[in-house]
């Protein structure tokens, strides 16, 4: 049975702020099935996006898995989001600040 993403968010908040790092929801969205992007702000200031990733490439459907996206810069991850915003507008937005975004999601490779 999978969580619900205001679940699956509160766990990750918490967990990343047990490890020392930090963590900051800026988008509430659908308690129960909303869809959940997290960004990843590195020590080099890189930003990537883990986006949902595509339910073919998850083996168990019970879990929440994500595809990493390189960002170029603010404005296009800006952008992005207005467009899933009027694609999904229950959409959660979650940014972390760690270099180990893997210890935390499950990040499959495409």
């Amino acid at each position: 049975m999978r969580i619900t993403s205001e679940l699956f968010v509160a766990q990750l908040v918490r967990r990343v702020f047990n490890d020392g790092g930090f963590a900051a929801v800026e988008r509430k969205g659908a308690a129960s099935a909303g869809a959940i992007f997290v960004t990843c702000r590195d020590r080099q200031g890189r930003v990537i996006l883990h986006a949902p990733a595509i339910q073919s490439l998850v083996e168990n459907g019970d879990g929440r898995a994500f595809m990493r996206e390189e960002i170029a810069d603010e404005e296009a991850l800006r952008t992005r989001f207005e467009r899933e915003a009027r694609f999904d507008p229950d959409f959660w937005l979650v940014e972390i600040e760690t270099d180990a975004p893997e210890t935390y999601l499950d990040i499959v490779e495409t």
